[in-house]
């Protein structure tokens, strides 16, 4: 079955985008829950967010943001009875040259270090581990 890739539409995906982000990260920080994500990405309007479908279901979702000078990876979700079927990895070849067209040279992104499947992932995909040091803070 045929899988496409199309840019988020809030009144046709966001109920199954909620739906997902729940089955595959199990959000539990305010800062984190899906209707607060989408709205915050939505305000943006760089149409930098893709959803994954199939008979248009949403199958996975991977959302990017670029600001000019390198791009972003987040939001990388495939349902799990989808997986091992290169969804992702379309998904990420696709994020990819979207960015590449704005111009952008280098994607970052950032995994919990623990997460071995999500890095093999990523350096099957031709990303590298960077030396560097991850620092956040949380505003709320």
């Amino acid at each position: 079955m045929k899988m496409d890739i199309d840019v988020y539409n809030d009144a046709l995906h966001r109920e199954q985008v909620i739906e997902l982000w729940h089955l595959v990260f199990g959000y539990e920080a305010g800062h984190n829950a899906p209707d607060r994500v989408i709205d915050m990405k939505l305000q943006h309007a760089d149409e930098l967010f893709f959803v994954a479908l199939k008979e248009k279901k949403v199958i996975g979702t991977m959302m990017a943001g670029y600001d000019g000078h390198r791009g972003w990876i987040y939001s990388v979700a495939v349902h799990p009875d989808e997986r091992k079927q290169n969804i992702g990895s379309e998904m990420l070849s696709f994020t990819q040259q979207r960015l590449e067209r704005l111009g952008c040279m280098k994607i970052n992104l950032q995994i919990l270090g623990d997460n071995k499947a999500v890095k093999d992932f990523y350096e099957a995909n031709g990303f590298s581990v960077e030396d560097r040091v991850s620092m956040g803070k949380k505003l709320y």
